[in-house]
Parts: C-alpha cells; sequence; structure tokens
C-alpha cells in the first residue's frame, strides 16, 4: 500500500488545526489520524476481487444489495480502507477484523479486542477514516458542488445563531459557510454515536475568521455534554470536498491530527 502524508489546509480556516507529518504507524493516545483516499483510482478487476475476499459474508452480501455498480464500489473501497487502516496499528491482518454496530447504527470493533477506535465517512470520490486510540472521533465529507436552499435548510436543522449568521454573510458565501456546519454538527453526532437522537438544533458552532485558531460549540442544556469535552477541525481535501473531524479531548488539551492519503493499492 503506497501513503502520502499531507498538509490539510481550509481556505478560511488555514491554522484551525495544524496537521502534521508522521510514521503513519505511529499513533499516541495525544494524536488521531485522518486518512483518506479516491475510490476511482481503484480499477483493475484483480484487485477489487482481492479485497472482496478481505470481507466477511455478511459484508459482501450487503455491498452486493446495492442497486447502481458505483454504491458498490463505494462501499467495497471503504470497509477494506476501514480494515487496511486499522491493520496498521494493531499488526492484526486485515481479514480478521470483526465489527458490530450500536443501537444507533455506529460502526464499533467487535474483535479482536483494540484500544483503537475510528469512525467512517464517504461520498462520491472521496474515502474518509479517522482513527485514534481510546478517543472518540468522528468524521464528515460532503462535496462542496452540493447545491441547496441554503437559508431554508438552515432553518429546519441548525440553531437560530447558525440561521442568522448564515443571514448575515453574503449570498455567495453561503454554499461554503452551510456546509461548514453541516459537517462540524455530523461529524459531532457521529463521534457521540447517538446518531439524530442529538437534535442538530440543540447545538451550535461559532466558526473563526479573523483569528482562525480554533471552533467554538456551543451546547443546549438539554444535551448531556460539555464543549471543553471535543476538539474539532475542518480540512479542504482536494479542491471538491470539506471535512469535519471531532475528536475527544481531555479538557485543557489538545490533540494533533494528521493526514494520510492512500495512493496505491489498499491491500
Amino acid at each position: 500500500m503506497t501513503t502520502r502524508s499531507v498538509h490539510a489546509s481550509h481556505q478560511e480556516f488555514p491554522q484551525l488545526v495544524k496537521p502534521f507529518s508522521e510514521k503513519p504507524g505511529s499513533l499516541s493516545d495525544r494524536q488521531a489520524h485522518l486518512w483518506w483516499t479516491s475510490p476511482d483510482q481503484f480499477t483493475d478487476q484483480d484487485e477489487l476481487d482481492r479485497y472482496r475476499a478481505l470481507l466477511t459474508e455478511d459484508e459482501r452480501q450487503k455491498i452486493d444489495g446495492f442497486r447502481f455498480a458505483a454504491d458498490r464500489h463505494l462501499t467495497l473501497i471503504s470497509r477494506v480502507l476501514v480494515r487496511t487502516t486499522l491493520s496498521r496499528y494493531g499488526c492484526i491482518p486485515a481479514e480478521r477484523w470483526r465489527f458490530r454496530r450500536n443501537d444507533h447504527g455506529r460502526p464499533e470493533i467487535a474483535s479482536p479486542v483494540s484500544a483503537l477506535r475510528f469512525n467512517l465517512s464517504h461520498t462520491r470520490g472521496l474515502v474518509t477514516c479517522l482513527v485514534s486510540r481510546e478517543r472518540t472521533v468522528g468524521v464528515d465529507v460532503e462535496p462542496r458542488d452540493r447545491e441547496g436552499r441554503w437559508l431554508e435548510l438552515a432553518d429546519r436543522f441548525f440553531s437560530v445563531r447558525e440561521a442568522e449568521a448564515l443571514r448575515r454573510i453574503a449570498e455567495s458565501e453561503r454554499p461554503q459557510r452551510f456546509l461548514e456546519y453541516w459537517t462540524l454538527k455530523e461529524s459531532y453526532i457521529k463521534a457521540r454515536g447517538l446518531g439524530l437522537a442529538i437534535p442538530l438544533r440543540n447545538f451550535s458552532f461559532d466558526l473563526p475568521t479573523a483569528t482562525p485558531d480554533d471552533v467554538r460549540m456551543h451546547i443546549d442544556g438539554a444535551i448531556n455534554d460539555q464543549p471543553a469535552r471535543w476538539q474539532f477541525g475542518l480540512y479542504s481535501l482536494g479542491k471538491r470536498h470539506l471535512v469535519a473531524t471531532a475528536v475527544e479531548r481531555e479538557a485543557g488539551t489538545s490533540t494533533r491530527i494528521a493526514t494520510h492519503e492512500t495512493v496505491g493499492p489498499l491491500a
């Protein structure tokens, strides 16, 4: 497997998180690694057959249940990226990992016993996997060319302060800002593992502009959590995708995040 360590950047938040290059297999409890790949690069049928062999029969049946070939391909690459990424840190063959879902659908390691935690997100053109040790993590990716009625969607799903903030900026900036809010929200609820049992309107984000050194979170009293428990990041991976991460931390500490692109065969 060929990898490339890169610095993630964000057009408006260049210092939001400062990724660093390091040996991919080295992962301390104060670090998290964001792995990503383009599924479109994997086209060799022998290679894809080899990937299928790494999965359980149940996983293969679920993939085969998708109607469209593009969805089958995206799901295959996603599942294989998770397995091969975890194997970088645990000396476990990729085919030995077994997974389960919690009551709200979040995938977790079932066996072997491991301190690793991961979260997965994919969309057309990109698959991401965020991994850590003993720290809950969440990741979400969205295509930048996504279209929508941003103000209507914000009124429906966002907090009042976020919807008002979206109205205050120029119309041309709204698609980007909406996706920043959306991916951050998704990364948080995925990290919590509770899905939409956490209403999106009950927490909000302040996005920095003049001094882009952090993303500030506000939580409604109805949610049993503390903003200081989480560290958030926004990334541009290429020109087409926006990625947000949520990493659990101890109050007053920070977690360093490195990004690694997989540019060759996964296994």
